[in-house]
């Protein structure tokens, strides 16, 4: 019978609301719901939906490794992998303590709920471990905001009149939030978008700032000068809700646009421009994103953009950034239950472990540290969710050493990824329109919208939670994990917020838990150690960090490399996040090849014309790590001094895999992040 159902797709980290037709618990397709339906363009990832679930190449039954010799895999039923993981996972427990197995969580599962099962398994296991991605993704960019404001704003342009884009093209990666940008601009607010890459955006843009990569921080510090010695900013909002004024003040007048405009590639001009755009036209909106992450300075960076808000008065009010309206939930984690003598392997980076109470520990650097180095113990057993290390981490020589030292590797995904060829056990995931689950865009802010599972699991695939909830009766948990189903234990969860999966399910659009509010601060304050804005920041200084970003008045560049390669080095910098894949993932469907069947490198023609090369040639980018070699484009895309290498392609050949060049010495020394997307290389032929 045909069947027209509301849930979410989740093949991507937009969170889309969609529309999915079935048959006989089958996915016939999937279309998005969007508030703009005259400027929704199609998502060929929701497009392919039935071709992605339905793939040959899908896991449909759990594999294990012959032996630690073969390359072969056999299929067990779920009785025996359950009980093989746990074997597994108990004896090294035994011989070198819980600690000793961790957990890896990837993106693809999202950062809702299954997050919190992850944690909670092993916190009752007894192990600290549970390490995420978010050193290099987003995780340390809301760090940097809740030390500064209280949490993670959410723009708003729908009533915006500027907007200020950061490293980001919602075009490519978020259509629901792209296309509240593209209505923006239909009725006449102004864009400044600040990237390297001549995006869609960028060339829709009033200001265009093609900094030059990874020198954001420089840029935001030029920008909040240029805004205080103009007295753009709102005078009357500082004085009653900001901390540390007159010291940003007097660290910014070191950073004016004329001082920093040639080292970030940029005229002062330029950047009093947008100064001023930003400041004066209200209500303004900033939204910010990846091209911030995964760079040396991008805790600093991200405190210096984030004081942008504050300062021009947009903070909290309507068309500016929304101080989210978190759901109340039941914090399932168990962090208490893990013994106090047993340190996490992340412990180097305690602010980052330990600034919010559920979002967990995110250096996932440190876990290749442990494995190889065996500091501060060795890491000998890892569960990968949802994630595939083997591409993805920094510095993959050195993370395929540190896979091939366990003594025991289980991978959780949909399909067989270059981290598999290192597993002794993977175990088929279901899709996200197999699976109810709520998603972390929509227990972080309101209106809540249940992800609701549209279809049956295609083959013996099994959804997260209950792979988790399975394994952790194997472990002799049974207790900590008593519902029967996820509904019962999303149920359990949502109590505090007065919603449930039922009521959930009779609003596809979305169930508010409280009434949207603006100015909360005027009430509540904001959620800082001393109720305001945190321009100087107490926590920092006692930390040994600068308490106002760049505080020291020292500039080092922050390129991956700079001191080990000569003035003839290009920047390189990680290609955009083509809306038909999610990082590695869906390469092998063929309906999503075609638009983009081939990894490239990009770069100017002045580039090529200066260095003799020409369109189509193979070209070999070498770094003190390794090498990458790809067919040349020449683009419009990129500035002079760049090269734009292709993202995710070393989930197809290894030789394509942009993190052979990628250091992992050099780190953030807050937030563990190292420089994937700002680093020097070679062109070599």
């Amino acid at each position: 019978m045909l069947q027209s159902q509301n849930t979410v797709c989740r093949l991507c980290s937009a969170c889309c609301p969609v529309k999915v037709e079935s048959k006989n618990g089958r996915l016939l397709r999937a279309t998005r719901k969007s508030v703009y339906p005259e400027l929704a363009r199609p998502c060929p990832k929701l497009t392919a939906a039935a071709e992605i679930i339905y793939a040959p190449e899908r896991l449909q039954l759990p594999l294990i490794r012959k032996n630690r010799k073969s390359a072969s895999f056999s299929p067990i039923s779920w009785e025996q992998a359950y009980d093989f993981a746990a074997t597994q996972m108990l004896q090294l427990k035994e011989e070198s303590g819980a600690q000793s197995v961790a957990w890896l969580r990837g993106m693809a599962a999202d950062w809702g709920v299954p997050w919190d099962y992850a944690n909670r398994l092993m916190h009752a296991f007894g192990s600290p471990n549970t390490i995420g991605n978010g050193s290099v993704c987003h995780v340390a960019r809301e760090m940097a905001n809740i030390y500064t404001c209280g949490a993670m704003p959410a723009a708003n342009p729908q009533k915006s009149e500027c907007i200020l884009v950061w490293g980001k093209n919602d075009l490519d990666t978020a259509p629901g939030a792209g296309e509240a940008i593209l209505a923006a601009l239909a009725r006449g607010a102004k864009l400044i978008v600040v990237d390297p890459v001549r995006t869609e955006l960028a060339e829709r843009a009033d200001v265009w700032l093609p900094i030059r990569p990874a020198h954001d921080a420089l840029l935001a510090m030029a920008l909040i000068h240029e805004i205080i010695s103009k007295k753009l900013y709102d005078q009357k909002f500082i004085e009653t809700y900001g901390l540390g004024f007159k010291e940003l003040k007097k660290t910014a007048a070191n950073f004016s646009a004329s001082q920093i405009a040639a080292e970030c590639w940029l005229k002062p001009a330029e950047i009093e421009a947008a100064a001023r755009l930003y400041a004066t036209t209200k209500p303004a909106c900033l939204i910010e994103g990846n091209g911030l992450d995964m760079q040396l300075e991008t805790f600093q960076a991200t405190r210096a953009v984030s004081m942008l808000r504050a300062l021009t008065g947009n903070l909290d009010r309507p068309g500016g950034d929304l101080i989210p309206h978190p759901l109340k939930l039941r914090n399932l984690q168990l962090r208490e239950r893990l013994p106090q003598n047993v340190r996490a392997i992340t412990a180097a980076y305690p602010l980052f472990d330990n600034f919010h109470e559920t979002w967990g520990r995110h250096a996932q650097s440190a876990l290749i540290d442990s494995i190889l180095e065996e500091k501060p113990y060795p890491v000998r057993g890892l569960i990968v969710q949802s994630g595939n290390p083997a591409v993805t981490m920094t510095d993959s020589g050195r993370v395929r050493k540190a896979l091939k030292k366990l003594d025991f590797l289980m991978v959780i995904d949909l399909f067989q990824t270059k981290t598999c060829d290192f597993a002794d056990l993977i175990l088929p995931a279901a899709s996200c329109f197999e699976e109810t689950q709520l998603n972390r865009a929509y227990t972080r802010n309101n209106p809540c919208i249940l992800q609701n599972q549209v279809v049956e699991a295609y083959g013996q695939s099994r959804p997260d939670w209950q792979i988790i909830f399975e394994l952790a009766r194997y472990l002799g948990l049974k207790e900590e994990f008593p519902w029967k189903d996820v509904e019962e234990a999303l149920d359990y969860q949502l109590a505090p917020s007065g919603l449930n999966v039922a009521k959930l399910r009779e609003h596809p659009e979305g169930l508010r838990a409280e009434a949207l509010r603006y100015e909360k601060y005027r009430e509540d304050g904001f959620a800082t150690p001393s109720g305001k804005i945190e321009f100087y920041c107490e926590r920092l200084k006692q930390a040994g960090f600068d308490p106002v970003p760049l505080a020291n008045k020292k500039w080092q560049n922050p390129l991956s490399f700079s001191r080990e390669l000569d003035d003839d080095a290009l920047v390189a910098i990680s290609g955009p996040r083509l809306n038909t894949f999610t990082h590695t993932q869906f390469r092998q469907i063929e309906a999503l090849r075609r638009p983009e069947n081939e990894a490239v490198i990009e770069i100017s023609a002045a580039e090529a014309r200066a260095r003799k090369l020409h369109e189509g040639q193979m070209v070999t980018l070498q770094t003190p790590r390794g090498e990458v070699s790809m067919p040349l484009r020449i683009s419009s895309r990129a500035r002079p001094g760049i090269v734009i290498i292709a993202w995710g392609w070393g989930e197809v050949e290894e030789h394509l895999n942009l993190n052979n060049l990628t250091d992992d010495k050099r780190r953030d020394p807050v937030t563990a992040t190292p420089a994937n997307r700002g680093f020097m290389c070679h062109i070599v032929n």
